[in-house]
């Protein structure tokens, strides 16, 4: 299946269309199992278990997924994590190959789309005025006063949001909380 056939799935999915998301389910289903299979050779009971593990990920974390990226890039970012996750509890070590690499993702996008997740993940943390705040100005570039504008709050507003927002999302990166 190709990208913009998973995409029009994925995006099918997020509607509500539940066929288009069982049928999406499967075919990343076949690329997770191949995906862990070679970086887990001789556990496949392993592998089964981060298929899983990933597809219930991909169902309710979808609303994170942005039309606009790769959707194999989102995919596989999961999946990344997934395995992270599976090593760190199980006290794996390992190297990927680098030949490996580039079929982690689109090619040049595949960091991108995994900063936007670690970026999503804690923007989710803090208030939805604060994190309003911060993507609209620090991430999407927005002057102050046009963030102010789409929010309906005030300029004030949307600068003390940010500040605080970042000074949070500061102390949690440090330990604090």
């Amino acid at each position: 299946m190709t990208e913009a056939e998973l995409k029009l799935l994925m995006v099918a999915g997020m509607a509500g269309d539940r066929r288009a998301q069982g049928v999406l389910l499967s075919a990343c289903a076949m690329r997770l199992r191949a995906y862990y299979g070679r970086r887990l050779t001789g556990r496949i009971h392993d592998v089964e278990d981060l298929v899983q593990d990933t597809l219930i990920a991909i169902h309710t974390r979808r609303e994170s997924y942005d039309p606009a990226l790769p959707f194999t890039a989102w995919l596989y970012g999961i999946g990344r994590y997934k395995l992270i996750d599976h090593f760190r509890r199980c006290g794996i070590r390992t190297t990927v190959p680098i030949a490996d690499v580039p079929e982690i993702g689109v090619e040049g996008e595949g960091d991108s789309v995994l900063a936007r997740l670690d970026i999503d993940r804690m923007l989710a943390i803090l208030p939805a005025k604060q994190a309003d705040a911060i993507r609209l100005t620090r991430i999407d570039g927005m002057a102050i006063s046009e963030a102010a504008e789409r929010t309906g709050q005030t300029e004030t507003s949307i600068k003390v949001g940010v500040h605080r927002g970042i000074r949070k999302l500061r102390a949690m990166m440090q330990g604090k909380r």
